[in-house]
């Protein structure tokens, strides 16, 4: 196993479980990370705020640690770096509200036609984080237990998938967490916040690993295959901790 300069996470599934704090074990591997003079990238579905909520809050690092960190929430659909203590945004590419309303309606639209609308709804099912509509099949706030278990194979959300792409192809569409299924402006995705972070780094693709649980055809972690980066597949954070302690001894 080489040893890359900037190591980019998935968050979900890969880093902490769906919407989980991050627990303390990785969060002391990815300072030591830091320290081992390596950049960190994490690029999930999340919103900036939940990654505050969910990541953030758990991982207290000096200023110039955080100087190592980058943010690529929704799908790598924005950025951001520390600056003058703050997180502050290098882009982001919004979504119009003629846009917001077509992929809302059309998702309404797609999971009453095809059936696969859950008895129980927890929370809000749509949420619009700006540059990227999430459908939650069972809402925002459902337990982890109950996402995990409606839709494991992802069948639902694939035909759910197909009979969105056909009406509106204009708009990237993938598979998110355990029962989520992401929308963004066509090409601007995974695959496009890592040819960004490689400029803004000036760190060539080949110097960085992409590390995620959802790199399978479809999955929200696929897209990152075709920018060229080493994709590095894991099934769980367990996996996630043993890749991280294996890439400590280079």
């Amino acid at each position: 196993m080489m040893s890359k300069k900037v190591i980019v996470f998935d968050l979900d599934g890969t880093l902490a479980e769906s919407k989980q704090p991050l627990d303390s074990e990785m969060a002391t591997l990815l300072k030591q990370l830091i320290d081992h003079d390596h950049y960190i990238a994490v690029m999930s579905g999340g919103s900036l705020a939940q990654y505050k909520k969910q990541f953030l809050s758990q991982l207290p690092l000096s200023s110039l640690q955080y100087q190592k960190l980058y943010l690529l929430p929704t799908s790598g659909t924005a950025m951001y770096r520390y600056t003058h203590n703050d997180w502050q945004e290098i882009y982001m590419h919004t979504l119009s509200l003629v846009e917001s309303d077509e992929i809302t309606t059309m998702l309404h639209e797609a999971a009453f036609a095809t059936g696969n609308i859950p008895e129980k709804i927890h929370g809000a099912q749509i949420e619009d984080r700006g540059s990227q509509i999430t459908f939650s099949a069972l809402g925002q706030d459902a337990p982890l237990q109950e996402k995990s278990s409606w839709d494991p194979d992802r069948s639902k959300r694939k035909e759910i998938i197909f009979y969105f792409i056909k009406r509106l192809p204009q708009y990237t569409v993938h598979i998110g967490g355990t029962n989520s299924i992401d929308i963004t402006k066509k090409g601007i995705d995974k695959t496009y916040g890592i040819q960004q972070l490689s400029k803004v780094l000036s760190i060539p693709i080949s110097d960085m690993v992409f590390v995620g649980d959802a790199l399978y055809p479809g999955g929200n972690d696929e897209p990152a295959k075709a920018s060229g980066i080493e994709c590095v597949s894991v099934k769980n954070i367990d996996e996630t901790k043993a890749y991280i302690r294996a890439m400590l001894t280079k």
